[in-house]
């Protein structure tokens, strides 16, 4: 049988399937062009050495860093904006302190000029009047006494308003407000930091 290509039988046509080419999975590893790394390689890259490479540049730039925050908290010490202040001023009782010890006129605020003018009063005038400087020198004393009684007096109301507003814990051993109040009210008005809120004396705190 002579084979004619134009035939139209079926069973001479080759059996044609279609090929079917498989995509080729994606490799998660190909966008990365690496293997990906392990935990504890990947914590270990995360970790950052506790020693600097140049302790000397880091204590420097640490102690650049401490004293612009204590430059800033200085200045709003002056300012009067409490909310910049440092964390130890800020403290509830310590405001109230500041406020009643500002409001108050404290005759030790004057003590340490009364003093000093005594002094060189004192040595002005022994040149020609030997006897007036045991007198000069005992009315500073006498001053002395006086600014003392008054600062107890001032700490013994203080203490009672403190304890009724703030209770035991404002007055206890560890606050130091006793001596916050005394280191306050020897000082003149005018040099207290932090700055008084209040330009006049007589504004009482609540």
């Amino acid at each position: 049988m002579t084979w004619n290509p134009f035939s139209k039988d079926k069973k001479q046509e080759p059996a044609q399937k279609p090929i079917e080419q498989s995509a080729p999975k994606a490799d998660p590893q190909a966008g990365k062009g690496r293997p990906t790394p392990k935990r504890k390689q990947a914590q270990s890259r995360n970790l950052h050495p506790l020693v600097p490479k140049d302790r000397k540049a880091d204590a420097k730039e640490n102690k650049r860093r401490m004293r612009a925050r204590e430059d800033r908290e200085y200045d709003a010490m002056r300012n009067g904006d409490l909310a910049h202040m440092p964390k130890s001023e800020q403290i509830p009782w310590r405001v109230y302190i500041r406020d009643y010890v500002d409001a108050r006129f404290n005759i030790a605020e004057y003590f340490i000029p009364v003093v000093f003018g005594a002094m060189i009063l004192g040595m002005l005038l022994a040149f020609k009047w030997p006897s007036l400087y045991a007198p000069i020198i005992g009315i500073s004393y006498v001053y002395l006494v006086i600014a003392i009684i008054d600062v107890v007096l001032m700490w013994h109301k203080l203490k009672k308003k403190l304890i009724d507003k703030y209770g035991e814990k404002s007055v206890a051993k560890g606050t130091r407000s006793c001596s916050y109040a005394w280191g306050r009210a020897i000082q003149l008005r005018r040099w207290r930091v932090p700055k008084p809120t209040s330009k006049k004396r007589g504004n009482w705190p609540r």
